[in-house]
């Protein structure tokens, strides 16, 4: 098998999971109140403190609020300081095309990592000028050449939106409009342990067969979980953890800064 692309333990890689930052060019702008630069540095500054040993940081989109290039730039700046790999995919919020040309000379873009006996995958569901998703051809090709070159590897899937129902009215229908064509390649693929995603903003862990279906918090604002309109809610912003076991376990959790911390404006409408 191929050497891994990043450092690990004898028998797994952790995997930090920082999603839905919705960073702005302009350091006065805010999200419901909430400064979101601010938020994120303070959960990286978690990571740093309980994760002594990480293998590799997937950033799962809204990466910025405002698809700008200095929006962008802020986010790389805060997530330099954890000392490993970061690799990142666009959602709803970002511009695609402008992650991929600046994240070609910082390694920031690629199509799957494989790391230990795992080949993680990163898919582009974001759709220009909507807020759901769904992967096109192009995309659909890349998981199949991932998922035909595997080998033996175990799979961890990764995109933005969610491609199940979370229960939540108002989000029914800005979720991944082509599932079934994702689950058509998944279901039917016993090496796939995971799904991971963001664009919900609250944590979610359920199970499809023998997949793990997980989404987990924001780095800012949280969504009321079940919610029939837009809502937030106060948990406090968070990150994922993951723990990749050589022989195809996950062990995984959520960690939240304290209880109280960057709460949005009460009464937000929307975003």
């Amino acid at each position: 098998m191929p050497p891994s692309d990043a450092s690990q333990s004898p028998d797994s890689v952790c995997v930090i999971q920082l999603t839905d930052s919705h960073i702005f060019a302009e350091p006065q702008q805010r999200l419901l109140g909430l400064d979101t630069l601010e938020s994120l540095n303070a959960v990286i500054d978690q990571v740093l403190a309980e994760r002594p040993q990480i293998d590799l940081v997937l950033a799962t989109g809204d990466i910025t609020q405002d698809g700008s290039a200095a929006a962008y730039q802020r986010f790389i700046d805060a997530v330099a300081r954890i000392p490993q790999d970061c690799h990142w995919l666009p959602g709803n919020h970002d511009d695609a095309a402008l992650m991929a040309e600046l994240g070609q000379a910082l390694g920031l873009n690629r199509a799957w990592v494989d790391i230990g006996q795992w080949r993680i995958v990163l898919l582009d569901s974001s759709v220009p000028g909507s807020v759901a998703g769904y992967l096109d051809a192009q995309q659909l090709a890349r998981l199949d050449q991932a998922l035909a070159g595997a080998g033996q590897r175990h799979l961890l899937i990764c995109l933005h939106h969610h491609p199940v129902s979370i229960g939540s009215d108002w989000m029914e229908p800005i979720g991944l409009g082509n599932a079934d064509q994702l689950w058509a390649r998944l279901d039917a693929d016993p090496r796939v342990r995971g799904v991971l995603w963001g664009h919900i903003h609250q944590l979610l862990e359920q199970q499809r067969g023998a997949i793990r279906l997980l989404a987990s918090p924001s780095t800012c604002v949280q969504f009321a979980v079940a919610s029939s309109d837009f809502a937030t809610d106060n948990q406090p912003p968070g990150y994922r953890w993951l723990r990749l076991y050589d022989d195809g376990r996950i062990d995984t959790a959520v960690s939240r800064l304290p209880a109280g911390s960057f709460l949005p404006d009460a009464g937000a409408s929307g975003y």
